[in-house]
């Protein structure tokens, strides 16, 4: 559901999976995987978002993060996550951390529900928590990607690789 944002740039607020940009190789990291699975169980009480497969590949979970938030800085818009604190989120970098191995790949992907951002950071001064977090799963091996969409009220389109900053 698109919305216009105080600054009269458009956002989503729809924070669904859409598993058509991953099968479709717009996200090329992601790219070669034959079977895409939603949904399913791991951890302790977690479903990983999306789970992907395909022979001489590793298997591969991807937690998807919804990001509306932007604020600005040096005079360009940097989307951040989360616009609220996420013990929820912080659970789910930590089962990611806790999957990891050398035949299993694991990544967040911060969608950007937003196309007017340059790059993607963590908002540490709203949850300090997902912060700290984020960067002992990249320590530890995790993953982390972030693209942008278009969003019109035609439709949402994911367009373009962020820089993550985090």
């Amino acid at each position: 559901m698109p919305t216009r944002s105080g600054e009269g740039s458009v956002c989503s607020i729809h924070s669904g999976t859409n598993p058509e940009a991953i099968t479709a190789g717009r996200i090329p990291e992601l790219a070669g995987y034959e079977s895409l699975r939603r949904e399913v169980p791991y951890g302790e009480r977690s479903r990983v978002d999306l789970l992907l497969e395909s022979p001489g590949l590793p298997i591969c979970f991807v937690e998807v993060k919804s990001v509306t938030l932007a604020r600005p800085a040096a005079g360009t818009k940097i989307a951040e996550f989360p616009d609220a604190p996420t013990a929820r989120g912080v659970r789910h970098l930590r089962e990611l951390m806790g999957a990891r191995t050398k035949t299993l790949r694991t990544v967040v992907l911060f969608v950007a529900q937003r196309g007017d951002c340059e790059s993607f950071d963590v908002a540490g001064d709203i949850d300090p928590a997902f912060a700290a977090a984020l960067v002992e799963a990249r320590r530890a091996g995790v993953e982390a990607l972030c693209y942008a969409c278009d969003v019109t009220p035609e439709g949402i389109e994911l367009n373009r690789p962020l820089a993550v900053r985090a």
